[in-house]
């Protein structure tokens, strides 16, 4: 089984309350090897008031938060009997498994936020196998050559007609293989 993320459903104003919990209890059961990132989805905007800025994190989806999980029957259950945990979001319910957020979705929120799917260094590594998911280069397949992680750019060896050429790539346009 692979991680994958998925939402799940808090009362509104308890997201970083569940987060603490959720993290707390993870460690506490040893579970940290399914239950990997939990991100609370806020933006940064500035705020002008008499004058002052003054910047301020906004919720983007008040009363639920993000889990990068490997989905086991006991990681299932942790996450569902967190204090504060209300459900999660793509479950019929009836002791249904939810279903996970497409790479594309979680793309888009962790990108707005200044983060990425994939850790650098911790999930891909030079020369790892990657597959292009979005760009010029959809569903071309390539080795990591190298990786800035700053820009999240990523300098991708693919094979071009028949010729292996080097192109930088974001990495949010990637899965591994």
């Amino acid at each position: 089984m692979e991680k994958e993320w998925y939402v799940v459903n808090t009362y509104s104003g308890h997201e970083n309350k569940v987060k603490e919990k959720l993290e707390m209890r993870a460690n506490s059961m040893e579970m940290e090897e399914y239950i990997h990132r939990i991100v609370v989805p806020e933006q940064t905007e500035i705020e002008i008031k008499d004058g002052v800025k003054k910047e301020k994190n906004k919720k983007m989806f008040p009363g639920y938060i993000l889990v990068e999980m490997i989905m086991t029957d006991e990681a299932w259950f942790i996450v569902r009997n967190t204090p504060g945990v209300t459900g999660f979001i793509g479950s019929s319910g009836r002791g249904a498994k939810p279903f996970p957020l497409t790479p594309k979705e979680v793309d888009k929120i962790l990108g707005s936020m200044g983060m990425a799917r994939l850790e650098l260094g911790n999930e891909l590594k030079a020369d790892d196998m990657i597959k292009v998911i979005q760009g010029p280069f959809t569903n071309m397949y390539g080795k990591i050559k190298t990786f800035n992680l700053q820009t999240q750019i990523l300098e991708v060896k693919l094979d071009l007609f028949g010729q292996e050429t080097i192109v930088e790539i974001p990495l949010v346009d990637v899965e591994k293989v």
